[in-house]
């Protein structure tokens, strides 16, 4: 029921495929540096996605991931580690899809993550190879070299992507599907659902029990009966409940403990020979991965995909846990190629209610009840804004690229790009202080972000970068009507 709902359904312990084999080894072997190291004390997931990943109509502590830290922490506590599950979900309402965020995987979650989750079912319409590929690859260029685990709430049909978990089974690539997983436990949900007195959809919207339970473990313990059923609802909406966020930890939990518990057989075995497995499974031991090392790509842009390090990112909006790529440049600063200019844009970040995108069932139950904080979701949307003359400008000092790939985001929306920053006359954006023609841009790679430039300048002012940096600059010309706010600054 929680091995087999995978693109690949996993075999830990002795797998004969040798594809199997890879992945097997990958998982264990993030596990197994874990327990060993003498610096590490905590064991620290991180997901991106969508209102999904975020446990939108839900309270917070009832998304999949807060699920799992309770579940999973008194294992590593044994350990004398934490465990640490960074939710880095956000609604749509800010305009991003899995498109731009992507690019954002070092600054949303920590860099030093040892694995990463990926969650955005219902903007990809089954065509997200590209970005699913980048990312895996992308994450191979972290310190930990995290496997990507793709999380999807429907049901597999056909063997998704096989190209891809083949092609990257030995780095731990996997996607697992929630719908299927509780198909697979052997309930006849087919039959509820075309049977001639009351027929039922148990995965219709507010439906409680999931025809094996009718509540969450913890919901079991709830005592008031209000609470306890919105625990037993399997699906909101198009968004999952407790309930089938339960199955979802629990699939994760079980795959991980399977390949912990490998961990530990092993370990155990070089004890028993005499060997230190800290020699094996050092930090420093950790074989460095470089770019060729890698194999050829099958969707995404090698140009942009086939890099050594992943993208940098500054990202205004929250929650973020990681380093940021481009930093605002301090406008006294002796480097900054603008020094003595108006350079006043301000940073805003959306403030919203302690029950936004909480569901009407838990408001209801919650509005009264003293520990109501914990269904606070953690995104906002924000952006670091300029209206008019008097702001001036913003300068960025851009981080070390490998490629010169520059794009901006704005926030709020899912098409602001060719308003803010395309079609907008009230604007100037410069590169190493030469003036950008809005013509050369173009919307990429969603509605709300512009590409600015697709690789470093070779010639020109704009390709020189004397003092080791380069910078990027908006400038308000003219006093608008209303701020142009950017959310991201993305760079390769």
């Amino acid at each position: 029921m929680l091995l087999d709902p995978w693109i690949d359904p996993w075999e830990i312990e002795d797998p004969k495929d040798l594809e199997k084999r890879d992945r097997a080894t990958k998982i264990i072997d993030v596990m197994a540096r874990a327990l060993v190291s003498d610096e590490r004390k905590t064991f620290l997931m991180g997901g991106i996605g969508s209102s999904v990943m975020a446990g939108h109509d839900n309270c917070h502590m009832d998304s999949y991931e807060s699920q799992m830290e309770r579940l999973w922490k008194p294992v590593w506590n044994a350990a004398g580690m934490d465990f640490v599950f960074q939710n880095a979900g956000e609604g749509g309402g800010c305009g991003d899809s899995h498109e731009n965020q992507v690019f954002c995987v070092k600054q949303n979650i920590s860099p030093d993550v040892d694995i990463v989750h990926y969650e955005w079912t219902y903007f990809e319409h089954g065509a997200a190879a590209p970005q699913h590929e980048s990312l895996i690859r992308w994450t191979q260029m972290l310190p930990r070299q995290p496997p990507v685990h793709i999380y999807n709430t429907g049901e597999m049909k056909g063997i998704p992507e096989e190209d891809l978990a083949k092609q990257y089974a030995k780095y731990g690539f996997n996607a697992f599907y929630m719908k299927t997983g509780f198909y697979n436990g052997g309930h006849d949900y087919n039959s509820e659902k075309i049977r001639e007195k009351d027929p039922f959809d148990r995965f219709s919207p507010g439906h409680v029990g999931d025809g094996y339970h009718d509540t969450t473990r913890y919901g079991e313990l709830e005592a008031d009966p209000k609470r306890q059923e919105s625990l037993g609802v399997v699906m909101r909406n198009w968004h999952p409940g407790p309930m089938g966020f339960q199955l979802t930890s629990d699939a994760f939990t079980y795959v991980y403990t399977k390949a912990l518990l490998e961990a530990l057989r092993l370990i155990e075995m070089y004890f028993d020979d005499g060997e230190d497995p800290r020699e094996i499974w050092s930090e420093n031991s950790r074989p460095m991965l470089l770019k060729e090392d890698l194999p050829e790509p099958l969707h995404c842009d090698p140009e942009y995909c086939v890099v050594d390090e992943a993208p940098g990112c500054l990202n205004y909006e929250a929650p973020t846990y990681g380093f940021w790529g481009a930093r605002v440049e301090d406008p006294n600063d002796d480097l900054n190629p603008h020094k003595g200019e108006v350079q006043n844009w301000s940073v805003w970040q959306q403030s919203n209610s302690l029950l936004y995108m909480v569901g009407k069932q838990d408001i209801a139950v919650f509005s009264e009840r003293e520990d109501i904080e914990m269904c606070r979701h953690l995104d906002a949307c924000g952006g670091i804004s300029g209206i008019t003359k008097n702001d001036g400008m913003v300068v960025f000092r851009l981080p070390k690229m490998e490629v010169g790939l520059v794009v901006i985001c704005g926030c709020c929306g899912k098409k602001v790009a060719e308003e803010f920053f395309v079609n907008n006359p009230s604007i100037e954006i410069r590169y190493n202080t030469v003036v950008l023609d809005p013509k050369t841009f173009d919307i990429w790679p969603n509605g709300k972000c512009v590409r600015l430039l697709k690789r470093f300048p070779t010639q020109g002012r704009e390709s020189e970068t004397p003092t080791g940096h380069a910078y990027l600059s908006l400038k308000v010309i003219e006093d608008m009507k209303n701020p142009v706010r950017i959310s991201h600054v993305i760079t390769i």
